[in-house]
């Protein structure tokens, strides 16, 4: 039988709980940080790619975004995103879809992604990405397993970055980098997993 990624998280997102899962954050404060660090109007279009149950979203609403959308490929993930936010749901554009088969039908003011990205392991899916990212994004934070980080997560196999290959991954013509940092995330387990989160600009 192939191996199908859509299943895996569907599986996962249906039978695990956040407390079961080591990519769950009470408060994913990096990422704020980083939203604040751009200063961008509350109309600004936001995306979060590969959300899965993340409360990034709800500190946006909470803050009075009013163009958010929440991508991830697990309907499960999705639905109990919804579930969680409960009628506020609605203000968000939630959409079910795998990151490889994505095409952007407009811009983005701030697309982020924690943890999506080293999940893409081959050269065309990360040359694909970082071209959609590109001309889909004006800002753009990227949060991945860093050298020090994990190999593997949820049984997958990952990529691994620094901020010498993250930032040559994506800086180009089009994007400059704007700040990198290390980050410890503590695990609901109390394990300590290591990222390199890293900010680009349209130039």
């Amino acid at each position: 039988m192939n191996f199908s990624t859509k299943s895996h998280w569907e599986d996962i997102y249906k039978n695990k709980m956040p407390n079961e899962v080591s990519w769950t954050q009470e408060t994913p404060q990096t990422s704020i940080d980083f939203l604040v660090s751009f200063n961008l109007p509350k109309k600004a279009a936001i995306i979060d790619v590969g959300a899965g149950e993340s409360k990034f979203v709800d500190y946006l609403l909470s803050k009075g975004y009013e163009n958010i959308t929440v991508l991830d490929i697990s309907k499960n993930a999705i639905n109990k995103a919804k579930r969680r936010i409960g009628v506020s749901s609605e203000k968000v554009k939630w959409l079910v879809t795998d990151i490889n088969e994505f095409i952007p039908n407009n811009k983005f003011d701030f697309w982020h992604d924690r943890a999506v990205f080293h999940f893409l392991t081959n050269k065309d899916s990360i040359s694909r990405y970082s071209k959609m990212v590109s001309s889909y994004a004006k800002n753009f934070v990227v949060g991945t397993f860093s050298s020090e980080g994990p190999k593997k997560c949820s049984g997958l196999d990952i990529h691994q970055y620094d901020e010498i290959s993250i930032t040559k991954t994506f800086e180009n013509s089009n994007f400059k980098k704007v700040e990198s940092k290390r980050v410890d995330h503590k695990t609901p387990f109390g394990t300590i997993q290591n990222f390199i989160f890293c900010s680009f600009t349209a130039t």
